[in-house]
């Protein structure tokens, strides 16, 4: 490894400068981006916007990097973790001619500069933070706790990627980056790229001192080599001085890496490592201004924001601002013209190679279709509907696996899935592959190994990032997880969602695959855990995404699932919620039937209702319990009603119910009347909270005749059929329902009722006595 000379290091510290006046000047500028003349308050933002504390640090990374990618040609995706630091990634893109060849209106030169200045954090520009219009990004800034475990998920099967992942001291506190340097146990050198943890120490979040900055090196040492890591330390406040640990320290991590991955693949010595980080302590606000009112601000949380505010009232802050500018020198980094000089300019990499170039960091560009088999050929045959029982996601387990065994050789899927793969009955998939492990496996462990493709860890937060950077980076994945707690990523799939949004409106980021989550153990068929474990709060959260972006299927049985799933693994740029029940369940349709179902994404069920074009009253139903409940309701009625002219409804797309306007999957007005009629009362069974399905029929004819039943935060560990007695939403409730809004039934409504309640009070007593449900509802066949 040779010294890196003199000479190179000046040519970084200029670089350096030219990014960290250029991220100032984003900050502060409107006007005057060069400095040809004194600084006066007009070329001041009226609005003083940005986060300049993290940029110098983000900017000697960056240029760093830079350095190791020329001398070694490697494929570099910088992960920048630090919240608000686009002032400074942005910079980059812009020196290394990225940011010119996708926005030609900021051009190379000072009227590009001024507009790239301008357009920072104003009306009608970009955010402060990094996000999907940040060339190389695939993470969003937005929000905290998630730049580790994208950074592993891009180079899960790139062996040749390396993340460089800069965590902010701050992020650092946050829970999912805490469970993050668990990703290490799963990462392969033999298949995988690697990822470069590096953690910059600056001391402070917006106010306050944050936890590892005050923790000694030694203290950190232990920590991070017990997670699995080599720690190396690069520290200071002299820039030169930081510039060569840097540089050097650099070149020993990335032969580090190399040596391991070259143990695993030419010598099978794939459990040899630890992986290296760094951690890179630096002044908060490097290289700004020492000080003001006697306060300081380099180094301290003042420099967290907007060093030195109200500079466009104050002549001596306009004067300060002025001078730590004109520190850079930009007169000797840029020409008369705005242009950086030639000998820096030569400082960045070329083409793809460039980290805001890189093909990785816009994943559309090297996505492969998934390959899938016929999923008919995975169906259940039904003869009759509801007489055959099945475990609709065993079954969906067998899909699954032939898609891993087809997409072996481009080593592009992966299930990811919080510790439940056999649990959500999706065992199948072991057939063919195994749990990725990378620590010790002993005897008694089942269906463990370093090639695993199932990424089992007991954390939504990391199935959820790692997912996210696998999508990101160019391939498929889907997420199987209890209902209740897939909630935990709430916030995680807002950001994503909104990630998707904005891409749609940004030329050059290509389409990725969906994120696909697949909601088993849900929130009707939770009897046995219990109240903890009931909650379906997960659709709340995606249906108030942007329409362009989200769907959401509940189908009723297994070749429903098989055809939804089918849909949803080839689709792209959604985010897609698919709820469907592993326990034993009856079977509706036959294959042929699913499809057409699930094409329209909602019909009418004619075997199940007695309608003869006008109905009296329309039992609707989304999701498999409520379909159950709503097939039995309507056979009741048959029986004890014969003349009262029942519809049935079923909705796979929850969709389909919106208007046309509102949603691309939205049923016509005329499609929506020939199912629900414009007067007939419809009873609707819901799988979630009823406000949903209130919410999507708004504006339709007569919205107030739909009656909607779902979970009403009424749950305990109980019998299954108890769950749906008790938010009444049981065939006993609906069938009551029903006929008390069909006036010409009213007098044989009350003893009709009468006998549907006496049955809920035989129910609750049985249920006590036997503790389990009535053979009638246990065994409950369809007759038609």
């Amino acid at each position: 490894m040779q010294e890196i000379s003199e000479k190179t290091i000046e040519k970084i510290n200029s670089y350096w400068q030219a990014v960290n006046y250029l991220s100032a000047g984003q900050i502060y500028l409107q006007a005057n981006p060069l400095l040809k003349n004194p600084l006066i308050p007009a070329d001041i933002k009226p609005r003083l916007l940005g986060h300049w504390g993290t940029s110098p640090g983000l900017n000697l990374v960056y240029v760093h990097l830079n350095r190791l990618i020329k001398d070694t040609n490697a494929d570099i995706l910088y992960v920048c973790g630090p919240g608000h630091g686009a002032p400074a990634i942005v910079a980059h893109t812009y020196l290394e001619g990225t940011y010119t060849e996708l926005f030609p209106e900021i051009t190379m030169d000072e009227e590009g500069m001024l507009k790239l200045f301008r357009q920072f954090s104003t009306p009608g520009g970009i955010p402060s933070h990094v996000s999907a219009h940040t060339p190389g990004s695939i993470n969003e800034g937005g929000e905290l706790g998630y730049s580790l475990m994208h950074a592993f998920g891009a180079v899960f099967d790139h062996p040749n990627l390396i993340a460089a992942c800069v965590i902010g001291d701050g992020e650092a506190e946050t829970g999912p980056l805490a469970a993050s340097w668990n990703s290490v146990v799963f990462l392969n050198p033999a298949r995988d790229g690697a990822v470069l943890p590096i953690l910059h120490l600056n001391g402070y979040k917006i106010a306050s001192p944050t936890i590892f900055s005050r923790m000694d090196d030694t203290a950190l040492n232990e920590l991070f080599r017990g997670y699995g890591y080599e720690v190396f330390f690069v520290e200071g406040e002299d820039p030169h001085h930081v510039h060569r640990q840097m540089s050097s320290t650099l070149d020993i991590v990335y032969d580090k890496i190399r040596k391991i991955q070259y143990n695993a693949r030419a010598e099978g010595m794939i459990h040899q490592r630890k992986w290296p980080m760094i951690i890179l302590r630096t002044p908060k606000g490097w290289t700004g201004p020492k000080s003001w009112n006697n306060l300081p601000i380099e180094g301290s949380f003042r420099s967290h924001q907007v060093p030195l505010a109200g500079v466009k009232e104050n002549p001596e802050k306009l004067q300060a601002l002025e001078l730590w500018m004109r520190s850079y020198e930009p007169e000797k980094l840029f020409d008369e013209q705005g242009k950086l000089n030639a000998e820096l300019r030569s400082m960045s990499p070329a083409g793809n190679k460039r980290m805001s170039a890189l093909p990785y960091a816009n994943g559309g560009v090297l996505l492969k279709d998934l390959i899938l088999p016929d999923f008919k050929n995975y169906g259940i045959k039904i003869k009759h509907p509801g007489v055959t029982e099945a475990e609709s996601t065993r079954n969906l387990g067998k899909f699954l696996r032939e898609i891993f065994t087809m997409n072996a050789a481009n080593k592009n899927f992966r299930l990811f899935c919080p510790d439940e793969t056999n649990s959500n009955r999706l065992e199948a998939v072991f057939q063919v592959t195994d749990r990725c492990f990378m620590e010790k496996i002993i005897d008694t462990d089942d269906q463990l190994s370093p090639d695993g493709r199932v990424m089992e860890v007991l954390s939504e937060h990391l199935c959820e990032g790692w997912l996210e950077g696998y999508l990101l980076t160019g391939r498929h994945g889907l997420f199987p997880c209890y209902e209740a707690f897939v909630t935990i990523v709430d916030s995680m799939v807002s950001q994503h969602a909104k990630w998707l949004k904005t891409t749609q409106e940004i030329p050059w980021r290509k389409p990725i695959a969906s994120l696909n989550y697949l909601l088993t153990s849900h929130v009707w068929r939770q009897d046995n855990n219990g109240y903890s474990h009931q909650g379906p709060g997960f659709i709340d959260t995606v249906v108030n995404k942007k329409s362009s972006v989200i769907r959401i299927y509940l189908p009723p049985d297994a070749n429903t699932l098989l055809s939804v799933m089918d849909h949803c693994l080839r689709s792209k740029n959604y985010v897609n919620v698919v709820v469907a029940g592993k326990q034993p369940e009856l079977q509706w349709l036959g294959m042929d039937e699913a499809v057409a179902h699930c094409e329209k994404g909602a019909s009418v069920w004619e075997w199940a209702g007695n309608d003869s074009g006008k109905p009296d009253v329309i039992l609707a139903c989304a999701g498999d319990v409520p379909t159950l409940e709503t097939i039995a309701a309507a056979e009741m009625l048959h029986t004890y009603l014969p003349g009262l002219q029942v519809r049935v409804v079923n909705v796979v797309d929850l969709m389909s119910l919106s208007p046309k306007a509102y949603h691309a999957h939205g049923m016509s007005e005329e499609y929506f009347n020939d199912l629900f009629t414009d007067a007939a009362p419809v009873i609707f069974a819901f799988h979630g909270y009823v406000r949903i399905i209130h919410d999507l029929v708004h504006g339709r004819p007569d919205s107030a005749r739909f009656h909607v039943r779902g979970f009403m935060e009424e749950g305990t560990t109980t019998t299954p059929f108890d769950m749906v007695v008790l938010n009444q939403m049981s065939r006993y409730h609906l069938a009551m329902e029903a006929v008390k809004h069909v006036p010409r039934f009213q007098q044989k409504a009350d003893e009709f009722i009468r006998t549907c309640e006496e049955k809920l009070s035989i129910h609750k007593e049985y249920i006590r006595i036997h503790l389990d449900d009535m053979p009638e509802i246990k065994d409950w066949k369809f007759k038609g």
